[in-house]
Formats: C-alpha cells, structure tokens, sequence
C-alpha cells in the first residue's frame, strides 16, 4: 500500500486490517512497518504492507527511501506481488505525479479513489471509468471512515491477483525517450527492469544493494552515454504534468478559481489565528489532561476495589506458605500494579488519536513552528515531542522525517523530557496521596491542573533545554518548514477504539511483562535476605510475642517491617539511601528508582509489592503509602516529597528503551550516554531544590 501523506492511506489500512496489523521496523533502519492480514474475494488470504507516505519516487527523507527502495525491488524482504494506490480524489492531480510513476514500475496496480466526499464538496467530478481506461488500471471509489466500496476494492485486488501471468499496466509515458541509449544499456545487465526502473538505477544505484561489479558496470554505462540524472529527472518530471494536465482535462471537472471557501479554511482563520489559536491550543491541551483524571476515576476505583476484594479473600481462604505468599504479594500486587492504569492511558490515547483524526494536530505543528525555531527546532520537531507525550521510543523513531541534522539531534535529545504515558502511573498514584480532590467551579479538577502542570513542566525544560544544547551542537544547515494541512474531518470511532485497544494491549502485555517480571524478583529479595539474618528476626519476635502476647498484632506488624529492612532490597535500598534522604525519599522510593530505569511505570509495582511483602492487611496501595513513616515517625509521603518525586520522574531518564533506541538512531553511545547524565543530574538538582525550598 502507497500513497501520498494525507491521501488516505492509513485510514484505509486500519478498515481493511482491523486488529488484524502488527507494528515492527523495517530491517536495519527505525521506521515504522505496519503490516496486516486479509482476506481478498473467495477467501484468498493476502498479506498488506503499508508503505510510509511519499509525494513521488524521488526520495528525501528517510522513511521514504524505505518506501522506494520496496517499490524499486532494492529491499530484500519484501517482493510486492500487487501496489495498492491511495489516491485522495480531491487532490488528483498531485497524487497523478505519484500514481504515473508507479504505472511505469510495470508492477501491478489498484488505485483506491479516497476523499471522494470532500472532492464532491469542492465541486470536483472524476469520470472514474474513463480514467481507469486511461491509466489501464482498476480503480475503485472507497470510503474508509463509512466502510463504503471495501468490498469492491477486495474483489478488484484479487481479480488482480488470480491473473496468471499477472497483467501489466499500460506505459504512462515513454520513458526510453529520457535517456535511451543508458536505458537499453542497464536493462541488458538487468533484463527484468522495465525502462522506467533503469532510469531509477541509473540515478539512485549506489543505495540499492548490488555487486560492486554491477555498480562500477552502471557508473560505466553514465560515463559512456554522458548521463545526467539532474536533467532527465527535471525532464520526466515536465513530461509527465505535460501529460497529467491532459489527463485531467478530458476525466475531470474542476470547479473555476472563484470556488467558495471550504468549512476548513474559514476554520483555520480561527484556529491558526494569532492569538485565538494559541488561546484554544491551550484550552484543548487544558481539556484533554482534565478529561484523563475525570473519565479515568470511575473505572480505576472500580478496578481497584476488585484488587482489594480478590487480595482480602486470597488472604483468608490460603493457608501460610511461600508460594500463597509469592501468589497474593508477588503476583496479585504487580496484577494490580498494571491493571489499575489501564483506563487513564486507554483514555489518553483514545484522546490524541481523535485530535490526529480530526486534523487539529498538524495545526499544532503549524502553530508551534515560530516557537520552536527560537529554540534551535521547528514546527517538524512538534509531531516527535507531541508523540512523546505517548511514548519517547516511536517519538524518536519518527524524527526521521526531520531534514536538517541539528535539528534532528536536539528533538532527539530534549524528546525524553515529554511527559509519556509510562509516567502517568506515577503521577496519578503521587497527586491522588498529597492533592485534594477538589473543584473548582464545579468542574476544574486540582489534580487535573497539577497533572497539566507537570505536563507543562517536561515541554517547557525541554524548551530551555534545547536552546542551551544549540549554542553547543555546531552543525551549519539551512532548514525549511513546509507542512500539508489535512481538511479537518469527524474522527473515526473506530479508529479511536482500535487505538485505544491496541495501546492497552501493548501496555499490558509489553510493559506489563517488566512490571510483573520485577515484581515477582522483588518479592524475593523482599522475601528473603543473606545468611540468617532473616531467621534471626523471626526468632526475636518470637520471643517478644510469647512474653506480650497481648501486643501481638503490633510485634507482628514490626516483624513484617523488619524482616523487609534485612532482606536483599532492605539492604539495596539502605544502601542509597543518603544519596536520596536529601531528596525526600526513603529507602523505599530508592529501590523503586533503580527498579524503574527498566520501565518508569515499574514504580508503582515496586511499592506495591514492598508494601504488599510489609503489610499484608486489606488496605489499597494507595492507603499504605498513605500510612508510610520514617524511622522517626513522620510522614514519607509529604507534600514537598511528593511533589520532588514527580519532579523527578518529570525530568529523569527512567527508561532503557529510550537510551538504546537513541543509540540506534545517533549510531553512537557519546549521545545516550550524555543524555542520561544531564537528565539524571537535572533531575536530581531540581527535585533537591523543590524538597528543601518546601519542606
């Protein structure tokens, strides 16, 4: 599947698919790789790769030499059989660029006609018969968002695919006539290339995968016949709106240039104002963080209480043992752990997906381009830190499509500092123990604006960051925002759902691994501890509980808490923990820290399974950290400790995944490595500021 951006192309993937895709990387560069699985007519199975978006087969940028390198057979694990086309009907002839070039690949092609209603709208008419004659190819208006014409589309790929041998397409052009004699030449080394692709050879030959032989013969073959790509690219080009224009001219009714303004542009005089824009920017971003504490309440307490429930009735109906204790404090605990956040990240998800659907969120990008150039960025480095609000590791990924060097390096470097949805555990387990559950105005939630604040915090250090970091990074070149306006449209609910069922998956299965998998190993180093220090304990409170059998249930409580300090993660903990008391933190809050750098969202496994191990009465994590005390007796969980520890985790770099995937994107270790340094001590430095300034 190809197409140009905002042709389309993903909506359709997504009605075609379902939830039957996958998301990987394409071998040796992080881009993304979506694949799906369907059925075509008569139930024949077929395997749906879709390409990242391109505007011709002249590539720039990284993800669209991934797709032209597919479509000129230069990739080694993919051999397409069939090109689905996604062509937006209200844009024709730009996407005709595209779709000629595609034809002359002599590949077999299915053009998807989509944006038919908005073509209506704008008073466009495709004679969709005789253009299909024209081109020599099937062509079938769809509408993904209402499911409309899928089925045709399937019927017309599998009429495809069952000719035997495959039928090819009509010549767009001719396009021997560019460069003949070097054509001829490479396809007599390459018999199987059609000329079109002889011409790509010629031009792009050192990025394919060929024998040095095969290079030196087509360097030979440029020199001999004075081939310049410059100039026949230049040429084709003319050539083929030559013969565009044509096309459209007989196929296509457009209306005259005194056309009436669309809903999107009278919108966009609003939303991209000046000043209103940043205005209802704001307000959006204000609603959505509102919306994830509001609408996620309900069905976390009701989760919660199932937790409870299930860890109360565990309790009493097992007997004492090490695997029922393994089962309620280890398992249970870090079940509880994951389960718990589901909805607050389903929501948020759910919420950023309807601002892209909508088109809202290229306005962002727009909006934010004045901004962001003041601090060394651009508007392209808006969509990688908007992402990272999701997660830092595709955030990273998609910087890719940012030209310019430098600006590519700082979006990397200051993305981790967006607060992603792994800390929204964190900060939502932290606000709910020190902030009030109160309104104002009926409706403004206080822990919805601290959890915007701290939203607020990560962009705005990763602002300041940035134009620090540019005065030190020496890389000279010139940059250039262009960016594509999509027409705002009604999101797709079912795009949204899929969206929001997918991301659940993913967080419970893949972080949900780490998290049950450090809860278990932290129940054992809870659980147990060198030698018999452990043993010892015991047979203290043993002694104590037999002389003071009436203060049995307090001795037991100071057993449990004991035996947790000479364990393995007691020990870890008290180990560090002069280098975080003066930050606020415990021993506690320091073994969650180390656990946490393997996912940050591990923080709250760790204290339930602490705290699980130290307790094991019938009150909610929350309640615990609530009770909490130091040796002295004063609280852990106080406001300037509190709010020091999402500092933090605002700031800190929490994660491994991110370290490697910046390694893989930079192709060294000096730049992840000097991240987790200024993270670290940005973090530390800011939360010691906050704790001794509020204490």
């Amino acid at each position: 599947m190809v197409g140009n951006p905002n042709s389309g192309k993903t909506s359709l993937f997504n009605a075609l698919t379902g939830l039957n895709q996958k998301v990987g990387n394409f071998p040796g560069v992080t881009v993304d790789k979506k694949t799906g699985h369907i059925l075509l007519e008569n139930s024949l199975p077929a395997e749906l790769i879709d390409l990242p978006g391109t505007y011709s087969l002249y590539p720039r940028r990284a993800d669209e030499w991934v797709a032209y390198k597919v479509l000129m057979g230069a990739d080694p694990d993919i051999k397409p059989d069939i090109i689905l086309l996604v062509a937006d009907a209200s844009n024709l002839k730009r996407n005709l660029l595209f779709c000629s070039q595609i034809i002359d690949l002599k590949i077999p092609v299915v053009m998807a006609l989509t944006m038919n209603d908005l073509a209506a709208k704008k008073d466009i008419l495709i004679d969709i018969n005789g253009l299909q004659t024209e081109l020599g190819i099937p062509i079938v208006a769809v509408n993904p968002r209402k499911n409309k014409g899928l089925a045709e589309l399937k019927k017309a790929l599998w009429q495809v695919a069952r000719m035997n041998p495959l039928k090819q397409s009509r010549d767009f052009m001719n396009t021997k006539k560019l460069a003949s004699p070097s054509v001829e030449a490479v396809q007599k080394l390459f018999p199987r290339l059609s000329e079109y692709a002889a011409i790509h050879y010629l031009i792009n030959h050192e990025q394919f995968p060929l024998s040095a032989d095969k290079q030196a013969a087509i360097e030979q073959i440029e020199i001999d016949h004075g081939f310049n790509p410059t100039k026949t690219q230049a040429e084709e080009v003319v050539q083929r709106y030559t013969l565009i224009r044509q096309v459209m001219k007989d196929h296509v009714v457009e209306p005259g240039p005194l056309e009436k303004k669309l809903f999107s542009e009278k919108l966009d005089n609003l939303l991209l104002h000046q000043t209103w824009g940043y205005l209802i920017l704001l307000s959006v971003l204000f609603l959505l963080f509102q919306s994830v504490f509001w609408l996620a309440r309900f069905p976390m307490d009701w989760i919660e209480a199932i937790f409870k429930t299930t860890g109360s009735w565990l309790n009493h109906s097992l007997p004492v043992a090490w695997w029922s204790d393994l089962l309620i404090n280890g398992f249970v605990a870090g079940l509880s752990g994951i389960l718990v956040f589901v909805p607050q990240i389903m929501i948020l998800f759910g919420l950023i997906t309807m601002l892209e659907d909508t088109g809202y969120m290229a306005r962002i990008s727009f909006l934010s381009d004045k901004l962001m150039r003041k601090v060394g960025l651009n508007g392209k480095s808006v969509m990688p830190m908007i992402s990272g609000f999701a997660c830092a590791v595709p955030a990273i990924m998609s910087a890719r499509n940012i030209e310019n060097k430098k600006e590519r390096l700082l979006t990397i470097l200051v993305t981790p500092l967006m607060s992603c949805s792994a800390r929204l555990p964190v900060y939502t387990i932290l606000i709910s123990l020190v902030i009030d559950d109160k309104y104002y105005f009926g409706f403004l939630s206080l822990q919805g604006l601290v959890m915007m604040g701290l939203y607020f915090l990560g962009t705005f250090m990763a602002l300041v960051v940035s134009y620090v970091l540019k005065g030190f990074i020496k890389l000279k070149e010139k940059s250039f925002f262009i960016l594509e306006l999509p027409v705002y449209r009604a999101p797709r609910w079912k795009n949204v759902g899929t969206t929001m069922i997918q991301k659940a998956r993913i967080f419970v299965t893949d972080a949900g691994k780490v998290i049950m998998l450090i809860s278990l190993l932290l129940w054992f180093l809870s659980s147990y501890g060198p030698g018999n220090r452990m043993q010892k304990v015991t047979e203290k409170y043993a002694v104590l509980i037999q002389q003071n059998p009436a203060e049995k249930t307090v001795l037991q409580k100071q057993l449990s808490s004991e035996k947790l300090q000479n364990s393995y993660a007691g020990i870890l903990g008290k180990t560090i923990e002069p280098v975080i008391a003066p930050l606020g933190y415990d021993w506690k809050i320091g073994i969650a820290l180390i656990t946490s750098f393997a996912a940050r969202e591990v923080f709250v496994g760790t204290m339930a399974t602490l705290y699980s191990v130290e307790e094991s009465d019938d009150s909610s994590l929350r309640q615990k950290m609530q009770a909490a005390t130091h040796a002295d007796g004063s609280k852990v969980y106080t406001l300037p400790a509190a709010v020091s520890l999402m500092i933090f985790y605002v700031l800190a770099m929490q994660c491994m995944s991110t370290l490697a995937v910046v390694k893989r994107e930079t192709h060294s270790w000096k730049w992840p490595m000097f991240q987790l340094i200024y993270m670290t001590g940005l973090a530390y430095l800011s939360s010691l500021l906050v704790f001794q300034l509020f204490k």
